[in-house]
């Protein structure tokens, strides 16, 4: 009998000993687990703008954390040496919550204000932020999420009481590109709107030349992001060659500044990103 994974829309159907699509979910002993729980690839303390955040505790620093794994195929990825990894394809390192708790506590008299889930995508490895997140609430410290949202509802509303911000991946605004990076527009449409009501949130979107870079299509998820709420931060990003898509020239500057100004029809804050 196959074991169903129910934290994203792609709901992998696994059998014993399989692993799912994200490469960090697998069924063991008939149930789903996350493979690569308290296993790190990145620990930094970096700036809070870095994640990028904009109007959350401006120019304090945050213990920033990534494990391997990711539900989307994005041929665009900055990390895609992590994103795309297997358990036992590269390095890791062991930290249980309490132990990673207890680091971003010594951390603090260096300006660090919380934890980070953040590199590849940090909901596939969904139980340890859960857990690491309560102890971080308890050492009166926050937790910040920076994730592509395609996490279903359930688990979603479940998380977010321990979130204090999040910034969240909208890769663009039709049906048809999400579908080409593996995912589903209206699983992240759901996921900001819910992030919105619960804790601060910020938007980024990589600007691929010939993708999702469009006037129409800026104005649209704009005008979308403005409906929930006009002053939720969106960034806009520059595209460079990365990953499998290495055949692309960057985004120019003055298409990203152009796109930001469309937006700032509708939005209180853009930032532009990668400029």
């Amino acid at each position: 009998m196959k074991t169903h994974c129910e934290l994203c829309f792609h709901h992998c159907k696994l059998d014993e000993g399989q692993t799912g699509l994200c490469r960090a979910r697998g069924c063991r002993d008939g149930r789903v687990v996350p493979l690569n729980y308290g296993k790190l690839t990145g620990l930094a303390l970096d700036p809070i703008e870095k994640k990028p955040l904009r109007r959350f505790r401006p120019g304090s620093f945050i213990l920033s954390v990534g494990s391997f794994g990711c539900n989307l195929r994005c041929p665009f990825c900055q990390n895609h040496e992590i994103s795309m990894a297997s358990e036992g394809e590269l390095y890791t390192e062991w930290f249980s919550p309490e132990q990673l708790a207890d680091k971003a506590a010594e951390l603090v008299p260096q300006g660090n204000i919380g934890v980070a889930y953040t590199y590849n995508e940090p909901l596939v490895g969904y139980e340890y932020v859960r857990d690491l997140a309560a102890l971080i609430h308890e050492r009166g410290m926050v937790n910040v999420l920076v994730t592509n949202g395609m996490v279903e509802e359930a688990p979603w509303r479940a998380l977010l009481p321990s979130i204090d911000a999040a910034n969240i991946d909208l890769k663009g605004f039709t049906a048809a590109w999400y579908k080409k990076l593996g995912g589903d527009l209206d699983t992240v449409k759901n996921s900001i709107m819910l992030a919105a009501e619960q804790c601060h949130t910020e938007v980024t979107t990589l600007l691929v030349p010939g993708e999702n870079d469009s006037v129409d299509e800026i104005r649209e998820l704009a005008h979308w992001l403005a409906s929930v709420d006009p002053d939720i931060p969106l960034h806009l990003s520059r595209f460079f060659p990365r990953y499998q898509m290495m055949d692309r020239p960057p985004e120019s500057v003055e298409r990203v500044y152009r796109l930001a100004d469309e937006a700032r029809a509708y939005l209180t804050y853009v930032y532009t990103g990668n400029c």
